[in-house]
């Protein structure tokens, strides 16, 4: 997979067209997936997206400043997404249903301040506020939808217009509260920003699976990406898939943002909605962003414990980093660039998991080129052509560990040693298979001009540099 944008994207509307434009290439280099911006109209032209406005508007309508989106006009979305199923790539939204911002006109309701670090605590007497909470969408009028939105289809705000105090408001009414099946972070984390959607609501309820099942088909969506799913009900989070999955012919793929490092947390929610979402692997994330803040200090050897890829390899999408983690957002943990090469030799090669390439890591951030390309190409195409068969992990030693694959009778010539390193230059002895045997292995990133044969056990003495990644295939004409 790979996520197809970063915050800095120029807001000029042409990433739809440039990802068309992409299809091809992205196919070439082995991706077989991509993850999507939200599409939906936010805030205002220069809106990544997550200030989301209204839910069916893709790029059509004459609202928030502009008929197109930050990213490009709903014509141009579904050329791009026509162009990369030509080449057999799948297409993920990222859809954003915790909130909605940019509100049409303001309503009055009844409200009780509450604790930021702890939103089951409140602060206030129930008072009347002037809330951002009303949603008619003049510039759509009615297409698709004719349902409204107002106070009560919400849970929280965080602005009361009267007077422009900011604080977290929690929306009083006859069976309003906080939801359950929320992250318990911060007493109960419903809250995030902006008007909290009420997911125990019936008419949202229906409302959002509605939206969900139209958007998947107006599109031809082959999954999503679903955002900031630990402040939703698990149980929305259920039936929501159920009822999109019910209308959609094919496999219909789900991944969540849960941002949690805690593994038991990742567990819990699996657990809660019958394991049918994979989860991003943050723990991964995170420990990989420790690994290289810390250098040699860091027990490589540990670089799994704790991760969701160890536990539920069939649920865990791997990564490097996204726009979470990347400089400049609330979630920064960005990690190192001399540890990058590394961390994606690692999710790019090994058997489990679903790894995540960032767009920023491949293409760039705020227009400037990465320095990682060229090496997540060579991974890229080590993965397509040598990363097959058994796999044997050598996480054995503090600061050089690796794993290798086998390959398999079905990719001529496939099988690979993968080697890292945090420390000084590194070797360890790794069996690839005893197929192998008298055969010469090379390296491909182009850190090491040795070469390696292969024994008669299919033992060979593989080396890495101090600081470095090194991919080892064989050698051949």
């Amino acid at each position: 997979m790979i996520q197809y944008f970063e915050w800095n994207l120029p807001a000029d509307g042409n990433l739809w067209k440039k990802l068309k434009n992409d299809a091809r290439h992205l196919h070439e280099i082995g991706v077989t997936s991509v993850w999507i911006p939200p599409a939906c109209k936010a805030t205002g032209p220069n809106d990544p997206g997550y200030g989301i406005y209204d839910l069916y508007d893709l790029g059509e309508f004459d609202q928030k400043g502009a008929v197109r989106t930050k990213y490009g006009t709903k014509k141009e979305l579904i050329a791009a997404i026509e162009e990369l199923h030509k080449y057999q790539i799948s297409v993920y939204l990222d859809a954003v249903m915790n909130h909605k911002a940019g509100a049409d006109y303001t309503e009055k309701f009844k409200v009780r301040e509450v604790d930021p670090n702890n939103r089951s605590k409140p602060i206030s007497d129930v008072y009347e506020i002037e809330g951002w909470t009303g949603f008619n969408f003049p510039g759509r009028n009615n297409t698709y939808s004719d349902f409204k939105w107002h106070w009560y289809h919400f849970s929280g705000t965080d602005f009361n217009n009267a007077n422009g105090k900011k604080a977290i408001y929690q929306i009083m009414g006859d069976g309003k509260s906080w939801s359950d099946g929320v992250d318990s972070e911060n007493g109960n984390y419903d809250y995030l920003m902006f008007a909290d959607i009420d997911f125990d609501h019936p008419q949202v309820v229906e409302e959002v699976i509605k939206w969900g099942a139209w958007v998947s088909k107006e599109l031809n969506l082959n999954g999503m990406r679903l955002d900031a799913i630990k402040h939703i009900n698990d149980q929305f989070i259920e039936r929501f898939l159920s009822g999109v999955r019910e209308v959609m012919e094919q496999e219909f793929y789900a991944v969540g943002e849960y941002w949690k490092q805690d593994i038991n947390s990742l567990n819990a929610y699996l657990k809660d909605v019958k394991y049918k979402v994979d989860l991003f692997d943050v723990p991964l994330h995170y420990n990989m962003y420790q690994a290289s803040k810390q250098g040699r200090s860091y027990d490589m050897s540990k670089l799994f414990d704790g991760t969701l890829v160890s536990q539920h390899a069939d649920l865990a999408v791997t990564f490097v980093d996204n726009h979470d983690s990347q400089w400049g957002s609330s979630l920064q943990s960005q990690v190192e660039d001399w540890f990058k090469p590394l961390a994606y030799g690692l999710i790019l090669l090994m058997e489990q998991g679903y790894p995540c390439v960032f767009y920023g890591d491949y293409y760039g951030v705020g227009g400037k080129e990465s320095m990682h390309r060229g090496v997540i190409d060579t991974l890229l195409q080590a993965r397509t052509n040598y990363a097959f068969g058994e796999q044997r992990d050598y996480f054995d030693h503090p600061n050089t560990v690796g794993l290798v694959r086998t390959g398999d009778e079905f990719h001529p010539n496939s099988g690979v040693a993968l080697l890292l390193s945090n420390g000084e230059d590194g070797d360890k002895v790794m069996n690839v298979g005893e197929t192998h045997k008298g055969e010469v292995w090379h390296e491909i990133t182009g850190s090491m001009t040795d070469v390696v044969t292969i024994d008669d056990q299919g033992n060979g003495t593989f080396k890495v540099h101090g600081g470095k990644v090194a991919v080892w295939v064989k050698k051949t004409d």
